[in-house]
């Protein structure tokens, strides 16, 4: 393919660029699928072990751009010039199953409910330190992978606040740099600007919004698949 793409913003090139980087970090074989149109660029990616997709969006300065395309996260990154804002998208490669599904374009509705940031950034702190403790306790005989993966899962898996949104994506979300306190500053003197973070959901899709990303992931025990048209 090989098309230029120039970002709107500096910063949003530098962003996307950590977003790949933390991708490549939990895969070095990690894809992405690149959709873009409008003057906006979407970068849809599945760290292992997460179980939920993570989306990173950049505003592009051509508002004709429209591309949607799978390709490796590892080249991409490596065609992003943050100096000069602009990325080569690389050839299209053969995209993993979790590609050709992804959440709704439209329709999502607020849910009431979640915790604040520095109460999720609590709980995440609050699961790893539950997780190490009972990881420590295990007999030797029962310190295995299996067993871990068990602790793991019950951990993770539970839900914060009234919602549905289980733990896991909260803790995906600090670990690829999304859940992280807004650094701009509202106006000269003032004190720092709120944090948005919301959950909202969509058919059997909850997604986690905050100012640097999205995590997105199925609803437990609804059945089927949404899936986007190319």
């Amino acid at each position: 393919m090989n098309a230029l793409l120039r970002f709107d913003d500096a910063r949003e090139a530098a962003d996307l660029a950590a977003f790949l980087g933390r991708l490549i970090h939990y895969d070095r074989a990690a894809a992405v699928r690149l959709q873009a149109g409008g003057g906006a660029l979407a970068v849809f990616g599945r760290p292992p072990s997460f179980e939920v997709l993570a989306i990173r969006t950049a505003r592009l300065q051509d508002d004709s751009v429209a591309l949607d395309v799978t390709v490796s996260a590892g080249e991409l990154l490596e065609s992003l010039d943050e100096l000069h804002a602009t990325t080569t998208v690389p050839e299209a490669v053969t995209g993993p199953p979790w590609a050709g599904v992804l959440p709704p374009r439209g329709g999502w509705q607020p849910v009431p409910g979640l915790p604040g940031p520095e109460q999720m950034r609590g709980a995440v702190t609050a699961a790893v330190a539950e997780f190490r403790a009972r990881d420590e306790a295990l007999p030797e005989e029962r310190r295995t992978r299996a067993e871990r993966e068990l602790i793991g899962r019950e951990i993770w898996s539970r839900t914060l606040g009234s919602t549905e949104l289980p733990l896991r994506a909260v803790h995906a979300a600090q670990s690829l740099g999304f859940l992280r306190p807004v650094r701009a500053l509202a106006s000269a003197g003032a004190p720092f600007a709120p944090e948005p973070v919301a959950l909202f959901a969509s058919g059997p899709w909850l997604r986690l919004r905050t100012p640097y990303g999205s995590v997105a992931l199925r609803r437990a025990g609804l059945g089927g698949l949404t899936v986007t048209p190319a």
